[in-house]
């Protein structure tokens, strides 16, 4: 009888871990083809965009980079309510294979010194693709995660945030060695496809695992709807909010990481090696931390974890980019993203887990799809492009923390009605 007890348990853990690799590494390279893109904003900008202005070209480029998010809250609608009705698997198969797709196009796309403009039209296209796709992710993988096994939901769902810390380093390491090994013209030329041709590569084993993994046994056991949506909206207004205003500084975060390599290029005059360098830490920190923390969080709780991440951040980020404008070093730069590094961690991998906890099974991938791509449309997609708005209007470099601090302040005000709303912990 304990040999039967003892193999079942080990199929279990198998069962589980098979859910997070199939997880993990489909959306390591959903958001790897989404990240890569704005590491190489710069250089996209010149050859998708070549407006008179280099700054306008670069809005621009951004702007395009935004413009996908609209899509993310329709594909948050429709993935998530797919994923409510027909099941988690269901979902993750359909977002990646919607990824592949956007991300052929740009791979293979003519720029607009050969097609003129039909080139940026299609571009925008292929964003919109991506950004339906990702709409559909989030929700989808981290309601995966946290249903296979419910009393450690913050362990398991935090690998969510360790495959996009992946993703940052994966992108990171294509940027730092192209920008190495590659001249300009070469990078222009052929080397800026690289990586959208990877992602592309790899993407049919992703879609391979995720099809070949089991339904989650929370989601079995429920009593599903034909109406996730309407009930969200119905009953769930509340716990919408609240959970839009959670994700505001895990998203600025995230997006203020990706704005880095530009910032670093454009404003402190560092090589690009050495910006994508200090990406990569983060995104090793983000990796390599995440799964900690989500551990840390079912212990002492999701929303104490993360208010001390917030407020930390809300108090440290403007003597960091004072710090770092006035000492434009590598050795200033590695340690300022060391340092953001672990404290975005600390906030962001305790989020899939609180968020999971917040909706009921029945609404819980469209609730979280919801909520976390309203959040990012509004404050992250165009976080690039409003960071690089600031620093213009305003003239001062420092500008980047401004807009992190509104996120922190916002977050803060969210976790505290967590705690007494929702009774979160």
């Amino acid at each position: 009888m304990s040999e039967t007890l003892s193999a079942g348990s080990v199929a279990t853990r198998n069962h589980v871990w098979r859910a997070v690799l199939a997880t993990s590494i489909g959306n390591a390279l959903e958001w790897f083809d989404l990240v890569i893109y704005g590491f190489f904003a710069v250089l996209i900008a010149k050859l998708f965009f070549p407006a008179g202005n280099e700054t306008v070209s670069l809005l621009l480029t951004l702007g395009t980079f935004g413009v996908s998010f609209f899509m993310r809250p329709l594909g948050a609608i429709v993935i998530g309510a797919y994923a409510d009705r027909a099941g988690r698997k269901a979902a993750l198969t359909l977002s990646i294979l919607l990824m592949m797709i956007g991300t052929a196009i740009i791979a293979v796309l003519p720029t607009y010194e050969r097609i003129g403009v039909a080139a940026p039209l299609i571009l925008v296209a292929a964003r919109l693709v991506q950004g339906f796709s990702a709409g559909g992710e989030f929700g989808s993988a981290t309601a995966f995660l946290a249903e296979h096994v419910p009393h450690r939901r913050g362990f398991f769902a935090s690998w969510q945030v360790a495959s996009q810390g992946l993703t940052t380093v994966l992108a990171a390491v294509f940027g730092a060695v192209l920008n190495g090994a590659l001249t300009h013209e070469q990078l222009a030329s052929w080397g800026w496809r690289v990586p959208f041709v990877f992602g592309l590569m790899l993407g049919p084993i992703a879609y391979y695992i995720r099809s070949n993994v089991d339904e989650t046994p929370e989601f079995l056991a429920a009593q599903t709807t034909r109406t996730p949506l309407a009930d969200t909206f119905a009953t769930h207004k509340t716990r919408l909010a609240i959970a839009i205003g959670i994700v505001v500084l895990g998203t600025v975060a995230t997006y203020l990481v990706l704005f880095m390599p530009t910032y670093g290029i454009k404003q402190l005059n560092l090589s690009p090696s050495i910006a994508f360098s200090a990406i990569l830490l983060t995104g090793a920190i983000q990796m390599i931390g995440s799964p900690f923390v989500g551990h840390l969080s079912d212990r002492h709780g999701r929303t104490r974890i993360m208010l001390i991440s917030a407020v930390l951040m809300l108090v440290l980020i403007y003597p960091a980019f004072a710090w770092l404008v006035a000492r434009p070093t590598t050795a200033v730069l590695m340690t300022v993203l060391i340092g953001f590094g672990v404290l975005m961690t600390g906030y962001f991998a305790a989020l899939p887990g609180l968020l999971s906890e917040i909706f009921p099974v029945a609404t819980r991938t469209t609730g979280m799809s919801l909520a976390y791509n309203i959040a990012v449309t509004l404050f992250g997609g165009f976080g690039p492009f409003i960071i690089a708005w600031l620093i213009r209007a305003t003239g001062e470099k420092v500008a980047p923390s401004f807009y992190l601090m509104f996120a922190a302040a916002v977050s803060i005000a969210a976790l505290v009605g967590a705690r007494r709303v929702l009774g979160s912990k």
